[in-house]
């Protein structure tokens, strides 16, 4: 069996998945990438050292043995590739395609009113609904945009991102956190990783500090892990706010100093608004163990944590349910201990490139045949078409 896997260029967070493939098809797997990583991910400290593996193909050094590729493997698994043109052939010949997607309407599903728009999307994905075209959602959210445009019917299946995974034992990851079963840490800590931008609302973290002070003393310490344009804001903000003492700024981070500093914190808050596709520094903080906060309007959440069991998720960018969320942490240490041990389970045990890669493989070979039966749970399990809006109570009926 053959699978493609065109994109625009392999990163950290495709690497182990990739890897995977190969390892379950060897030859038969490839990556081709359309175009070199741009610098601004280069200076954010993103490698491009993935060209090197020996899977992947630059289509920019070889467009006719990609072509080939495209056209010829039992399957072609398409994400974003600036490429639609080769898809489209692909897509044109009959053959099984499996595409990948974010979201189509990030910034509201108004959009989806456009006429220019929904002849765009009408040409990319609603004239092949009866061809053997189906769509891997990559966030909760992307099966309600989609359905939007009557695209992919029944065809639609959970899907995300899979950054790197560790393992460890429980007592290991307890340990790196100053803890052991039974006794948790005595003060708490917190880790907020990413980007210093709006649409990631950093400043969140400052006004939970201030907030935190007057009650919690010295109980809880803040890692800010990132940097960019909203730093010299949020430094003044500490200082304005009296809480210097509780928060480091680490400025810029390789991925693997991310994830260091993930390793000894108890708690992770994900506060990304609705323009945040996927999210995957909530995988990589599950992995660390973490007990995550996160807002439910990212892609990632609804699909990896279980409210009350692996974390805690709150409202449409609610700044006060967030901090709520936050004080019953610090008031259950031993809760939040258990939801950090399940965090952990949930992408060791089913959200990992191993599994999804698994996965994948199952249903090419079921639909080769002409019959595919969804997973349970996690990746290739249905995905629920659900609009943004009651994302959230259904989370909530789910925990009960």
């Amino acid at each position: 069996m053959t699978l493609t896997f065109i994109s625009n260029y392999i990163n950290h967070h495709q690497i182990p998945f990739s890897n995977a493939c190969f390892q379950l098809l060897g030859e038969g797997f490839h990556f081709i990438q359309t175009q070199p990583m741009e610098a601004e991910r280069l200076s954010m400290g993103w490698s491009s050292e993935g060209e090197k593996l020996p899977y992947v193909i630059c289509l920019y050094e070889e467009e006719e043995r990609c072509r080939k590729l495209v056209m010829e493997s039992d399957v072609l698994l398409a994400g974003w590739s600036g490429r639609e043109d080769l898809v489209q052939e692909r897509l044109n010949t009959g053959r099984l395609t499996v595409r990948v997607s974010e979201r189509l309407y990030r910034e509201g599903q108004w959009k989806a009113v456009s006429p220019k728009g929904l002849i765009h999307k009408y040409q990319e994905h609603t004239r092949y609904r009866n061809a053997p075209a189906y769509l891997l959602c990559a966030g909760a959210y992307v099966p309600s945009d989609f359905h939007l445009i009557h695209a992919y019917p029944g065809k639609m299946f959970r899907w995300g991102y899979f950054p790197e995974t560790r393992y460890y034992t429980e007592r290991e990851l307890l340990a790196m956190k100053g803890e052991e079963a039974g006794r948790t840490a005595q003060r708490t800590e917190i880790v907020w990783a990413g980007r210093f931008i709006p649409l990631k609302h950093p400043e969140y973290m400052l006004r939970l500090a201030k907030n935190l002070k007057e009650s919690c003393k010295d109980g809880y310490h803040i890692h800010m892990a990132g940097s960019g344009e909203m730093e010299a804001e949020l430094k003044s903000l500490a200082k304005d706010y009296d809480v210097e003492s509780v928060i480091t700024f680490y400025g810029f981070m390789r991925p693997e100093e991310v994830r260091a500093v993930m390793e000894k914190c108890h708690i992770h808050i994900f506060t990304s608004n609705h323009l945040e596709g996927w999210g995957a520094v909530v995988n990589e903080a599950m992995n660390s163990g973490c007990c995550e906060v996160a807002n439910v309007q990212a892609g990632a959440v609804p699909y990896l944590i279980r409210h009350g069991k692996n974390g805690l998720a709150y409202p449409d960018n609610n700044y006060e349910e967030m901090e709520k969320a936050v004080r019953f942490l610090l008031d259950n240490p031993d809760k939040r201990q258990q939801m950090g041990r399940e965090a952990y389970k949930t992408i060791t045990e089913l959200w990992n490139a191993e599994h999804g890669a698994a996965e994948l493989l199952r249903m090419m070979e079921e639909l080769l045949q002409g019959c595919f039966e969804p997973a349970k749970e996690g990746p290739l399990s249905g995905a629920p078409v659900i609009s943004p809006g009651k994302m959230y109570a259904k989370m909530m009926q789910d925990a009960i």
